[in-house]
């Protein structure tokens, strides 16, 4: 199984947790590591969870549906289910990339 570093992409509106550029690091998968986390919102991973350990053991972002844009095998991107335009909140993007 493969590591996840999944990055704060984008923000639009303004999250109340999370800053552009903030990490969440998952160790095997599934094994939060605090020390290389910043910070975390319990309603984001619900967005998570569906696709950590289809992409820690190798499924590609693209096959998932999760990145057909840029090329990048090694990347999925997903968002956040608040919908900043009606909540007042913040959608963010979560970059979700591979390591080996």
């Amino acid at each position: 199984m493969k590591d996840l570093r999944i990055k704060i992409h984008d923000i639009r509106g303004k999250c109340m947790v999370y800053s552009k550029g903030d990490i969440i690091y998952l160790e095997k998968g599934y094994n939060m590591d605090l020390k290389k986390t910043d910070s975390v919102c319990m309603h984001s991973l619900a967005s998570i969870i569906p696709y950590h350990l289809p992409l820690s053991f190798g499924i590609k972002p693209a096959d998932l549906g999760l990145n057909r844009k840029s090329g990048d095998d090694t990347k999925a991107y997903v968002q956040c289910l608040d919908p900043c335009e009606y909540t007042g909140g913040g959608t963010v993007t979560f970059e979700i990339e591979v390591l080996d």
